[in-house]
């Protein structure tokens, strides 16, 4: 595949799928893919990796932007188009599907959620698990597909699973952390303040102990949020690449490269929904304490 694909070798062939369509600022100085300097700071997509990582922390990821929004369109297209023909009687069809899925997450709520009642949580559950499953799902296309696709029309770099970009799960994760803080304060009040200052040890002058470790394991949620989306998925992506690297290792090579993409893929459905699963059950649970009012 390495070879048949226009790559040197393999490693190139895996940093190219490992690599975003990364848009953002070179700055003067800065080194170009066919090792020249640039002489002027400029705005555009990066060429290579190397433009990429010059490009710093203020640069886009058009691909993941880009998938991350058309796959929130269709999940809120989707769920549009069958509420607006809901029927009554027994359900059929997609119909049928998305009331599945509604109340499944709505089961979950039920179960895990305790704090004061919110109706915004269930939909917030419902929005988590939706996107983020869509965004595995597209883990299953192969590997070469879109990204092979898009380069026979001039777009060098594609990477469409958003939930391989930690950029992406850790931005989610950040929406997730915001709401805690949120109902945090506005069901806690100041005493949220004091939940942190008094916790472990009830004691008020223990606070400069209470207040870091608090603090710690507060921060700690959405990075253990995002960066456990972003590890399951991104490992499962490599796997997919180094099997489909074994199509360009002559016949019986390819043929064992087939049938391990199919059992990779078959163990792989389990992964996704799972993934985004526990991502929305922890949703769940930071809200439902952020609404216990102790």
């Amino acid at each position: 595949m390495a070879s048949e694909g226009g790559y040197a070798n393999s490693a190139e062939y895996i940093q190219h799928h490992l690599t975003n369509l990364t848009y953002g600022k070179l700055e003067a100085g800065a080194t170009l893919c066919d090792g020249s300097v640039a002489e002027k700071a400029s705005w555009g997509l990066a060429h290579c990796g190397s433009e990429a990582a010059e490009m710093g922390f203020m640069a886009i990821h058009v691909d993941s932007m880009l998938w991350s929004i058309g796959l929130g369109a269709v999940f809120l297209l989707l769920f549009w188009r069958v509420a607006r023909r809901m029927t009554d009687g027994v359900p059929t069809g997609m119909q049928n599907f998305i009331e599945v899925i509604i109340e499944f997450v709505e089961g979950n709520v039920r179960d895990v959620f305790h704090g004061r009642s919110n109706p915004w949580i269930a939909p917030i559950a419902l929005t988590v698990f939706c996107w983020v499953f869509l965004s595995n799902l597209m883990d299953i296309l192969p590997v070469d597909l879109v990204p092979y696709t898009l380069e026979l029309m001039g777009v060098k770099y594609m990477k469409i699973v958003p939930s391989t970009d930690p950029n992406i799960t850790l931005g989610t994760a950040t929406f997730v952390f915001i709401l805690m803080i949120y109902y945090s304060f506005k069901v806690k009040g100041v005493g949220f303040l004091k939940e942190l200052s008094l916790t472990p040890f009830n004691t008020p002058w223990l606070f400069w102990i209470n207040l870091p470790l608090e603090l710690v394991g507060l921060i700690a949620k959405p990075f253990s949020l995002g960066l456990r989306l972003f590890g399951n998925l991104y490992a499962a992506e490599i796997i997919f690449i180094l099997i489909a690297l074994m199509f360009g290792g002559g016949l019986i090579i390819g043929m064992l490269g087939g049938v391990m993409q199919l059992a990779w893929a078959a163990f792989h459905l389990l992964v996704i929904p799972l993934q985004a699963f526990i991502f929305m059950v922890l949703t769940i649970v930071y809200l439902s304490q952020a609404h216990e009012d102790h």
